[in-house]
């Protein structure tokens, strides 16, 4: 394998979704992969069993979900770079040491390529593991930073930059993919890596011969430790929310009717509003690039009476809660969505764009009319 020398950086390569998170992840120095086998994900896997011996890295194939994350845990409290990664069901089954992981504030990056559930459900792709990443799946008040990439060059981007941002905040890190993008193939510009100024790992587990030892632990039982520690935790998120929100969007400044969207269902709805656009309908498109922190004080910006927002998920209705809080009645709110792996068509958005349209203009004709206009 050559084309990930640096010479070969800035072309553009063809490659599947899982398996440009997994040569990113690579580039970004990640030295320790521990995982196990479910679909649509076992590209990572199987990529990393290749790569992580030619860069000097480790690779386990674990015996389970939970020892792959375990293993994880243990690699990251030593300083090193650490990745898992799986679908649906096996994140479920990781929750538990993802909150030990946040708890105990160690970096790590989670992948998840998200199933259709609940349940075993299916190996389609699907969003239906939104409130299990961003809402905090295990137990305790912690989240994560959660990214949502939509194209292969971003799966690429996003990687390292949520290695980074797990050093930076000492804090795991997701990234929320699906079926569909991680199997999909397109070409993209993959970008050398670049080492960011990062704090020192002056915590790491690497051995106290000539120092006082160091512990990393998340039990607290102390009289009003765990408090404390959670009160910090806290401050941190509010760090992050500030800082890390990430977003994109089309046509906002006229749109009539705005489309929010994440991940691929953001890319099909995009297709929808151009072609809605150039037969002179005024809509655009939200995408949050960060479901945690979700930026909704951006999408509280764009709210007003004269705009109607129309999200758009793969499951039965999750991120549309975020999206009613953030514009706190300021806008109509309507939800679409298809659950259980089915996958939207920029023709069912289309038709439901014109539909909210068709709402508000009629509305609007009503109050035109009883204000006497």
């Amino acid at each position: 394998m050559v084309w990930y020398n640096l010479e070969r950086m800035g072309r553009k390569i063809l490659m599947r979704g899982n398996d440009a998170i997994a040569e990113a992840a690579v580039q970004a120095q990640c030295r320790f992969y521990a995982g196990y086998p479910i679909t649509p994900q076992n590209e990572i896997p199987e990529y990393m069993s290749r790569r992580m011996p030619e860069v000097g890295g480790t690779f386990i194939q674990a015996e389970s979900e939970l020892a792959a994350i375990n293993m994880v845990y243990g690699a990251a409290a030593a300083g090193v770079r650490a990745m898992t990664s799986s679908s649906s069901p096996g994140i479920s089954l990781k929750q538990e040491t993802i909150s030990y992981l946040a708890g105990a504030e160690l970096p790590a990056v989670i992948v998840n390529v998200q199933r259709g559930g609940p349940g075993l459900g299916n190996i389609s792709g699907s969003q239906g593991d939104y409130f299990q990443s961003v809402k905090g799946g295990g137990h305790g008040d912690y989240r994560l930073i959660v990214y949502a990439p939509s194209s292969v060059q971003e799966a690429w981007d996003l990687t390292m930059t949520a290695f980074d941002k797990a050093d930076e905040y000492r804090n795991p890190v997701m990234i929320l993919s699906d079926g569909i993008l991680g199997q999909m193939m397109e070409p993209f510009s993959p970008t050398a890596y670049v080492n960011p100024d990062l704090p020192e790992k002056n915590w790491k587990l690497d051995g106290c011969a000539n120092r006082e030892p160091r512990v990393i632990k998340s039990l607290f039982m102390g009289d009003g430790e765990l408090e404390m520690r959670n009160i910090l935790l806290q401050k941190k998120y509010a760090r992050i929310e500030r800082r890390e929100a990430r977003f994109v969007h089309h046509f906002s400044d006229d749109a009539e009717c705005t489309v929010v969207a994440f991940g691929i269902v953001a890319r099909i709805a995009l297709a929808s509003v151009m072609r809605l656009r150039r037969s002179g309908c005024r809509v655009g498109l939200f995408r949050p690039v960060t479901l945690s922190p979700f930026p909704r004080d951006e999408l509280f910006m764009l709210a007003g009476r004269k705009r109607r927002f129309l999200v758009v998920e793969m499951n039965a209705g999750q991120m549309v809660e975020d999206v009613r809080l953030a514009v706190n009645g300021k806008s109509p709110v309507v939800f679409y969505g298809r659950p259980g792996g089915a996958i939207v068509t920029p023709e069912d958005i289309e038709a439901r764009i014109r539909e909210v349209m068709s709402v508000r203009r009629v509305r609007a004709r009503r109050s035109l009319q009883h204000s006497g206009v």
